[in-house]
């Protein structure tokens, strides 16, 4: 009986490590096969591209149907695009946030039913975006300005880059949302409380307490919004962005040229795909840096935030 019992202790001593290697090993080997995938993809991507990347190609406007000259206005045109998005972004997200963190109740009716519509928001296609922009942002809301300011010619309704930003800015709402009201969600509610009890607002409350401690997730909802706005082609097909323009957008109401849109060009609609193909590596080099810069930019911001604020509480 004796030996019975130490085969069977020694068993599950057997078991459970295999279990915990397994346990352990799997996710382990998911994640590295992840990195490699990725850090693959880069690296072919920076060794073919890197030597198109020169002062030319980053500072002149293209020539010969993309395949000569620069991409200067598709860098400009991003940045700015980008730029427009998050001012749009960011402040409605942020009141959404509040709204529904600060004046809803968790499980009030009215709070999951605007939680559903933004989850399915989330989940809608890209080029449904450009579709609703076209619809709402060209078609009814510009005309209707040009209509207002009894403009002879289009100049609200017709694609423009701020309607591209406008619809870039509703497709990342989602992201934006969701970051804010759960880092406010976070801050503890004695926090609230301490802060009523002393006098203040609700309001008051939110402005010089909820919303310094929140921060750091506002800066999360620009990172995630950044990333995904700066890639995004399909929801501005239709909306303003064109094939080649060597003038750069000096007004909201102007067409611009994007770096994601400018890759899918060079190989997809390119007269010589082969003569393309540098030119395709470079770019994405470029798209990928600036993209990768920006979120930084934010990353680095947050971080100095999250940093200071750690030492005053001390």
């Amino acid at each position: 009986m004796k030996w019975k019992k130490v085969r069977l202790k020694r068993r599950r001593v057997v078991k459970d490590k295999i279990y915990s290697i397994l346990a352990l090993g799997a996710p382990m080997l998911a994640t590295g096969l992840i990195l490699s995938a990725v850090l693959l993809m880069l690296g072919n991507i920076f060794y073919k591209g890197i030597s198109g990347v020169n002062w030319e190609f980053l500072t002149e406007a293209p020539r010969n149907n993309n395949l000569e000259g620069g991409i200067f206005p598709a860098i400009y045109g991003t940045v700015y695009l980008v730029f427009i998005m998050i001012l749009f972004s960011i402040p409605i997200g942020t009141a959404t946030g509040i709204f529904l963190s600060e004046y809803t109740a968790r499980d009030s009716k009215f709070a999951m039913t605007v939680r559903f519509a933004i989850n399915t928001l989330a989940g809608v296609p890209s080029i449904v975006f450009g579709l609703f922009g076209v619809g709402f942002f060209i078609q009814f809301l510009g005309k209707g300005m040009d209509y207002v300011a009894s403009n002879t010619t289009p100049v609200w309704g017709k694609p423009a880059l701020i309607w591209a930003a406008a619809t870039l800015a509703i497709l990342t709402l989602p992201v934006v949302i969701i970051s804010v009201e759960e880092t406010m969600r976070s801050i503890p509610r004695e926090m609230r409380e301490s802060s009523l009890a002393l006098g203040a607002t609700k309001w008051q409350t939110i402005w010089k307490l909820i919303l310094p401690n929140s921060l750091t997730g506002i800066l999360t909802g620009a990172i995630l919004a950044i990333g995904r706005g700066a890639g995004e082609v399909a929801p501005i097909l239709f909306v303003g962005v064109v094939y080649s323009l060597p003038e750069l957008p000096s007004h909201l109401s102007d067409q611009f040229m994007q770096l994601g849109y400018h890759l899918f060009v060079l190989a997809t609609q390119s007269p010589d795909v082969d003569a393309a193909m540098p030119k395709q590596y470079a770019t994405t080099v470029v798209l990928l840096t600036l993209t990768f810069g920006m979120s930084f930019f934010a990353t680095f911001l947050r971080y100095r935030i999250r940093k200071s604020r750690g030492k005053a509480h001390v």
